[in-house]
């Protein structure tokens, strides 16, 4: 009898309800690349982004469905570096779980350090490594409580994130209807000033390429993070049902927030006031000049409403990803190790049924990263963030062909699956060639040096490979 309680003990526990599945997936897809990272985009591009981020959207959509067909009909912990593990090979899935989890160290440590930025908005006399490291303490702890604990934190992450959208939409939508937006506020800045597509496809310029193509890198690494959807398989409650809800759930959304929100900003003023350090939604506030509002007695303008909120809101987004990246990670750790591919201490699950050790792991590297970026140059964070570009590209890719390993396996046995994906195989093959096809945009676009990484870190996670075994 001890031992059978020993065992259960060792177990994660399926506490995550249809809720906070279908919210967790939502803050997935809004990050502050949404609030912050659209500029870029629309400098190269123009209104035209929005079809790429609708592009990139389906892109991303067809992803998801390939790993939720996984997910549902095995639900364990190690999401895809399981599939890739017993579907392609050893070192796939070795070299799939160590990528994902060095990908959110360094995802991890860019947030702890925004996180302290975000503060010093409002006491500036708070150095940064003490905001840093309180909400490091705090939601490390959350993370050692049970994953309901986890959930519910995320769950109002992302209901923060989603009143901010919808807020954003439907002002924005009032200001052009009531014709109070000014007098540059019409939808005819769609297409008025150059076209919709005022740079083009793909043109070389004196300052390198501009046009759509020229913005898609950026672009598709706005929807880093929807992989966590299958993280949260093995601790979801029925997730033969929460996660093919939830991963339909993702096309739509991505039209209504990232889509249906652009068209509303790029409408309300002509695109070539968008700077590559600012955003569409600052145009939007940017309308509340003049405007006073009362607020317990006071009177407040419109203007330090506008920092304020927005200040909340990627403080939220920042909080949220680092939230994430901790559960995540100590995941990804606890489905290495029972495949071998990881030091066994960290597979102890403790009374909350959480994988401690691999959070207390996860969570000192992370700490780590934060130190380095103290001690070393700034040219040294920046190049460690470059890795974060190639590892995302990786994990895709690996996504995509670990399914078709999946799907040739399950055919040949005659086995079915409760949660096909979309057009197989020509989803997967689709996936495949655009994702390389980003990296060869990558490659004359500029961002050579994270295309390059990706050989020599896969050389490195081979080497780490061998040495282990």
């Amino acid at each position: 009898m001890d031992k059978q309680n020993e065992t259960e003990n060792r177990s994660l526990q399926r506490g995550l309800s249809n809720r906070h599945i279908q919210l967790i997936a939502l803050g997935g897809a809004i990050g502050t690349g949404l609030f912050l990272g659209i500029g870029a985009a629309a400098v190269l591009a123009g209104p035209a982004v929005i079809l790429g981020y609708a592009l990139a959207g389906v892109i991303a959509f067809f992803i998801m469905r390939q790993l939720g067909e996984m997910v549902v009909d095995e639900p364990v912990s190690g999401s895809f570096s399981f599939f890739a593990y017993k579907y392609w090979g050893n070192f796939p899935g070795f070299a799939s779980g160590w990528n994902y989890w060095i990908l959110y160290i360094l995802v991890s440590m860019a947030e702890l350090t925004a996180v302290g930025i975000y503060i010093n908005f409002w006491w500036p006399e708070i150095p940064l490594w003490a905001s840093s490291l309180f909400f490091f303490i705090t939601i490390n702890a959350l993370n050692l409580g049970s994953v309901k604990l986890f959930g519910e934190t995320e769950f109002w992450f992302a209901i923060i994130k989603v009143v901010a959208i919808v807020a954003m939409i439907v002002f924005g939508t009032y200001l052009l209807i009531s014709g109070t937006g000014g007098e540059t506020a019409t939808i005819n800045n769609l297409w008025n000033d150059g076209g919709f597509f005022p740079k083009g496809w793909f043109n070389k310029t004196e300052n390198g390429y501009e046009g759509l193509l020229a913005a898609m890198a950026l672009i598709m690494f706005s929807f880093g993070g929807l992989e966590l959807i299958g993280i949260t398989a093995a601790e979801a409650k029925n997730p033969e049902k929460t996660i093919p809800k939830a991963t339909n759930q993702v096309i739509y959304r991505i039209l209504i927030f990232y889509v249906g929100s652009l068209i509303i900003l790029f409408s309300l003023s002509p695109w070539k006031t968008i700077t590559t350090d600012s955003s569409p939604f600052i145009t939007v506030f940017d309308n509340l000049n003049g405007l006073y509002f009362r607020f317990m007695g006071n009177e407040i303008s419109g203007n330090v409403l506008i920092q304020n909120v927005l200040n909340i809101i990627v403080l939220t987004a920042a909080l949220s990803v680092y939230n994430s990246s901790v559960y995540s990670n100590s995941r990804m750790l606890l489905g290495l190790a029972e495949q071998g591919n990881a030091p066994s201490f960290l597979k102890k699950v403790n009374a909350y049924h959480v994988p401690v050790n691999a959070i207390l792991v996860s969570s000192f590297f992370a700490a780590l990263c934060v130190i380095i970026n103290y001690l070393f140059p700034e040219k040294a964070f920046e190049y460690l963030m470059t890795l974060v570009v190639s590892s995302l590209i990786i994990n895709w890719l690996m996504i995509s062909i670990t399914h078709m390993k999946f799907k040739n396996f399950k055919m040949k046995n005659r086995l079915a699956t409760v949660f096909p994906t979309l057009f197989y195989p020509f989803s997967n093959y689709l996936c495949i060639l655009f994702l390389i096809g980003i990296l060869v945009l990558m490659l004359v676009t500029g961002m050579h040096i994270q295309v390059i990484l990706i050989p020599i870190w896969m050389l490195v996670l081979y080497i780490m490979f061998r040495i282990l075994k």
